[in-house]
């Protein structure tokens, strides 16, 4: 052999992944409470998956239902670059030839190359739920395998229910484990499907499993039911499994299964196992914010690496180490996964927060009264306001400081009544007047209510001056109650989202009487909104 084909064969042993991905977002996932997916969901979280580097893709249980069918039909026209699409279901019915078995047939009609099934290794599900003999759920599991072997298709088996089996009946959970691996099966599949297990014992199983088995795939599966999902996964790992399965953003039955998401650079940035291919590892925010958004789920605040929380600094001491050293509250670069640091402004913050946040606004060095403008912003906050999650009223804040910053317009007056009548029943109608570069504009117009009809009558007054202002759109409103001891005398915070294609900005407005609260929020919104406008 010559020297270089032997470097060429030595670097592709090299980058061979040693531990493979095993997403089950669209089977799984799809059974956590309020999640939904039609099969073109499930063909666009396909696309974003493969894109990633996931190298296996569970579609679904063909059969089961018609959107699964429709998606195994059309997955077979996506030109996939890195997963293997995966069938998944069960092994074959007691007294039931596999070639005639009805979900047997369905796994192999479904086209996929890799087909997954699970079978019973606790002897409490083979005799209550199952309700065969110990002996004959082995033969299940040993034929079922066999024959789909004997299909030319790659076999997973999921062990479910393992570690409960195991500490029931250790010997038979064996058993199961070995009738997979007499069939044939490519990798067993380690199930903590009730997640009742802790680290240590998924540990120490999965090594016996490893001993016993040594020229075996072992994979892990994990719920959180107990909190522990991602420290089983990771102590699986660290005793030999080399197949990982789990859903985007933790997505799962009950609590969720272990979430790649923050599986992933936990395995790659903190291990140094390369699960990803190379630079891919910068798209991970992005694509588990997509699937949440496919998925019709709110945006993973709070998930570690990539939720926009991640990475975010309230406590003015914290962000004044984070300037002098991005290290001292931060556990990894966020750029490594797609994500950034953010600095939020509250009565928490310290001058430190307020530099951070001119910083980012190239602001810089421009503003002296930082001391007032803080004191400003601690007083709105006992006063009702929250600026943590409406930055561009920070923003705002800091912007009407600057000497040269000319508000794009001044409210003077604005009227709203709300009326009911016989035929047309409750609506709302409101009149503003705002002054737009030396002009006064006084508009009317009703709405389903109060807010609507002030968001529409503002747009009306701005729109002569500002056309790119009716692209805006109003894309939540939020009303929150602080003192509600007060009873109707209580002070109402809203919180407003704008957008503007794909831009997104945040305002809060806070005050007992709800309407001044909307009209601060609402106001503030229009006019980052036209800030935007005019530094593009």
């Amino acid at each position: 052999m010559k020297k270089s084909e032997k470097k060429s064969k030595d670097e592709s042993k090299e980058n061979e992944k040693t531990v493979k991905l095993y997403d089950a977002t669209l089977r799984e996932g799809a059974q956590a409470e309020g999640v939904s997916l039609s099969s073109t969901d499930k063909l666009k979280i396909t696309k974003l998956l493969d894109e990633l580097g996931i190298d296996y893709i569970e579609g679904g249980w063909p059969g089961s239902n018609p959107k699964d069918v429709e998606y195994f039909k059309k997955v077979k026209d996506l030109k996939l670059e890195n997963a293997r699409i995966a069938a998944f279901g069960s092994t074959c019915h007691k007294d039931t030839d596999p070639a005639k078995d009805n979900n047997i047939k369905a796994l192999l009609d479904s086209g996929t190359p890799v087909v997954t099934i699970f079978g019973k290794t606790w002897t409490l599900h083979v005799k209550d739920a199952l309700r065969v003999t110990l002996d004959a759920n082995l033969k299940m599991i040993e034929k079922s395998v066999k024959y789909l072997k004997s299909k030319e298709r790659e076999v997973i088996f999921d062990a479910e229910h393992f570690f409960d089996g195991y500490k029931a009946n250790s010997e038979y959970a064996m058993k199961a484990l070995s009738a997979a691996a007499n069939g044939g099966a490519d990798a067993l599949v380690l199930c903590d499907t009730n997640g009742g297990s802790l680290p240590h014992e998924v540990k120490n199983l999965t090594e016996k499993v490893k001993l016993k088995f040594p020229d075996m795939v072992i994979g892990i599966h994990t719920h959180n039911d107990s909190g522990t999902a991602m420290g089983n996964t990771l102590a699986a790992v660290g005793a030999g499994a080399t197949h990982v399965q789990g859903t985007t953003n933790g997505y799962g039955e009950r609590c969720g299964n272990v979430d790649l998401s923050a599986l992933i650079p936990n395995l790659q940035l903190k291990l140094g196992i390369d699960v990803l291919p190379p630079d891919n590892l910068i798209h991970l925010t992005r694509v588990a914010n997509a699937v949440a958004y496919i998925a019709n789920q709110p945006p993973p605040y709070r998930s570690p690496y990539i939720g926009r929380s991640a990475f975010a600094h309230k406590g003015g001491i914290h962000v004044s180490a984070m300037r002098r050293n991005p290290l001292s509250y931060q556990h990894i670069d966020p750029k490594l996964v797609g994500n950034e640091s953010r600095v939020l402004i509250s009565e928490l913050a310290g001058k430190s927060n307020l530099h951070s946040k001119l910083e980012e606004m190239g602001m810089s060095g421009k503003i002296d009264n930082l001391k007032e403008i803080l004191d400003k912003i601690k007083n709105l906050e006992h006063n009702g306001f929250s600026f943590e999650g409406a930055e561009a009223s920070v923003e705002l804040l800091l912007l009407r400081c600057k000497k040269d910053y000319s508000p794009p317009f001044k409210m003077l007056d604005f009227t709203v009544v709300v009326e009911h009548r016989e035929k047309r029943g409750i609506f709302a109608e409101a009149t503003v007047k705002v002054l737009v570069g030396g002009k006064v504009f006084h508009m009317a117009a009703e709405g389903d209510g109060p807010v609507d009809a002030l968001y529409i009558a503002l747009s009306k007054a701005l729109r002569e001056g500002h056309p790119l202002i009716e692209k805006f759109h109003l894309a939540d409103y939020k009303v929150h109650i602080i003192n509600s001891n007060k009873g109707t005398g209580a002070i109402t915070r809203v919180m407003i989202d704008m957008q503007l294609n794909n831009k997104y900005w945040s305002t809060v407005g806070a005050s007992t009487n709800i309407i001044e609260a909307s009209w601060t929020a609402l106001s503030d919104a229009m006019e980052y909104g036209i800030h935007l406008e005019e530094q593009n």
